[in-house]
């Protein structure tokens, strides 16, 4: 599953394949209604009501993982979505564009990363402008789509790749200056529960998390989208992680969690112990960095856990994701 220095061992592997498996095998759940936000076919929402038929129904907006690649969409966390709506919570689960076979190089000359056969990841800078787009759309689509969901109580969250997205999605305000997707203050959020993120891109290019999937992600000619001086936002670090590349550079200081911060925004991260696909060290990180800035985000560690329980109706771990979100959002 990963490349990363100190590659897990057989029993490591054993665990995530059938952990992987058994969130995989749950049938996908068709929505109550669907909604676009753009014109292209990736920008829609996929909405499911509270089960329970409540009104006022915080919203919970889902971002969904797989590297930024095209062969995972929303539809392998339908069954969370169907999860949350069970207990009580409306739920937005949001398509994007994302890196395919058609992109086989972000920018000329550049090659996939390291060990990487499949999909390129991300599309930049459409994986950002949807996102973007998505959030800023919601609390309209939402009441016409969901009439009884509170949007005055969003809470984003996403998973893996997600995970990063509802991050960076809390932290628009702080982007910086020149940025197409800053804003001018800090979105409407009650809060951000992150499921295994990749939430530091220094950590996980040194972890070789997702095959190189962060440097595929930030690859490309950023003149004519960036501004501003990134090299001195991110610091040695992550310069040195993305070998000294400077496009990658200046694109990951508006794309990193892991540096723009204080958000101000409540955060919460979940991750499993035993997590070989993105390891905890990744979320451990963004913590740290977090603390530095002033700023304290919850981070719940779970024993005997991989990268997929967390998506899994079937796993005990997902109900600890519907308590984290349960707690921002009443």
């Amino acid at each position: 599953m990963t490349d990363f220095p100190g590659s897990p061992d057989s029993a490591a592997r054993e665990r995530d394949a059938a952990e992987s498996a058994s969130a995989f095998a749950h049938p996908a759940v068709a929505p109550d209604r669907t909604a676009a936000y753009g014109d292209h076919p990736d920008q829609v929402v996929d909405f499911y009501a509270p089960r329970d038929g409540r009104t006022g129904a915080p919203l919970v907006v889902l971002l969904h993982g797989g590297a930024w690649r095209s062969p995972y969409d929303r539809a392998h966390v339908s069954p969370l979505a169907d999860f949350l709506a069970r207990r009580g919570f409306a739920v937005a689960n949001v398509e994007y564009r994302r890196g395919g076979d058609d992109i086989p190089r972000q920018r000329a000359g550049a090659e996939p990363g390291a060990g990487s056969t499949g999909p390129v990841a991300g599309r930049w800078p459409e994986t950002f402008d949807d996102v973007a787009a998505a959030l800023d759309a919601m609390p309209a689509l939402a009441s016409r789509e969901l009439p009884g969901a509170d949007v005055r109580r969003i809470v984003v969250s996403g998973h893996s790749a997600g995970g990063h997205l509802a991050l960076w999605a809390a932290a628009r305000h702080v982007l910086p200056e020149g940025s197409p997707w800053r804003l001018p203050a800090p979105p409407s959020l009650r809060g951000v529960v992150a499921l295994a993120p990749i939430a530091d891109f220094a950590t996980a290019v040194g972890l070789g998390v997702c095959g190189g999937a962060v440097t595929q992600l930030l690859g490309g000619e950023a003149g004519s989208v960036l501004g501003g001086d990134a090299g001195s936002v991110l610091g040695g670090d992550a310069g040195s992680a993305l070998g000294g590349d400077a496009v990658a550079v200046e694109r990951a200081a508006h794309a990193d969690p892991g540096v723009l911060l204080p958000t101000g925004i409540a955060t919460a991260i979940v991750h499993g112990v035993e997590d070989i696909v993105v390891p905890p060290a990744v979320s451990e990180a963004y913590v740290d960095a977090a603390a530095r800035s002033g700023e304290t985000v919850g981070l719940t560690l779970l024993g005997g856990v991989g990268h997929f329980p967390l998506i899994d109706p079937s796993a005990d771990a997902c109900a600890v994701v519907a308590e984290e979100l349960a707690q921002l959002a009443w």
